[in-house]
């Protein structure tokens, strides 16, 4: 059985695309651009693009009920390799060890003129233990996010 993860408002998604989809135990969230959630806008330069798309992966997780700690693929996007180290700078400092399972790939374009994207795949941890922790944990990384990015 599969189901929609939805962002609460005051984040909007086009009615043909689910932030994520849940699976089982599996989460997999659709890639994310560094869209600047304040203004609407994407910046110029990739490391911030990384962080900000970091943050959205952070608040659909939230919404899961899942953390970055659960998440066990990543792919990266590029529209060019020469932002790989700007963006693998903010991507290390985001995601700590053991880190997931990633592939990085260059692309001929992104939506918006993103120069990066991310997708992740999360698996969800038995519920048998921990269950109030990781809830508190997801609050607080969605406080965390909505603080560094000036939103809610």
């Amino acid at each position: 059985m599969r189901s929609v993860v939805n962002l609460p408002p005051p984040w909007r998604v086009p009615s043909f695309l689910s932030p994520a989809v849940t699976a089982g135990d599996a989460v997999y969230v659709s890639g994310q651009i560094g869209e600047d959630p304040a203004t609407g806008e994407i910046p110029p330069d990739c490391s911030r693009q990384t962080d900000l798309a970091i943050d959205w992966l952070e608040r659909i997780l939230a919404a899961a009920g899942l953390t970055l700690d659960d998440v066990v693929k990543v792919t990266v996007f590029l529209r060019q390799m020469t932002d790989y180290q700007a963006m693998n700078r903010v991507y290390e400092a985001r995601f700590t060890s053991p880190p997931p399972a990633r592939s990085c790939v260059t692309v001929a374009d992104l939506v918006a003129g993103a120069l990066v994207e991310i997708e992740a795949v999360a698996h969800r941890p038995q519920k048998d233990t921990g269950g109030g922790r990781r809830n508190a944990q997801a609050a607080e990384l969605e406080v965390r996010c909505c603080r560094r990015t000036g939103t809610r």
